[in-house]
């Protein structure tokens, strides 16, 4: 396994109707490292945001779509997503504040 540091486990987040819903549990969700595991997750994001607290992390890993380019059929990259549930007494995540 990769030597992953806090800073190279979230990738960027996730902007989408079913998420932006998700915030108002305080739930948000981020693309993430494909090696990381859920404990380097709940690190970085209490790390990178400070007055956080993570209460769980849920994580799925979604594979790539079939794409076609004439006779050629390939594949996107896969990647990984993590859902983080914040505590009730947590401060909101400010890059998802202006949404």
């Amino acid at each position: 396994m990769a030597n992953i540091q806090y800073y190279d486990v979230i990738l960027k987040p996730v902007v989408t109707e079913k998420s932006m819903n998700a915030m108002g549990e305080k739930k948000y969700t981020f693309l993430v490292h494909p090696e990381a595991n859920k404990s380097q997750i709940k690190e970085a994001v209490e790390k990178m945001f400070e007055g956080t607290k993570v209460k769980s992390v849920n994580t799925m890993n979604m594979d790539g779509k079939k794409k076609r380019r004439g006779m050629v059929v390939g594949r996107t990259a896969k990647s990984k997503k993590a859902i983080v549930a914040l505590t009730e007494d947590s401060k909101d995540i400010e890059i998802f504040e202006g949404l």
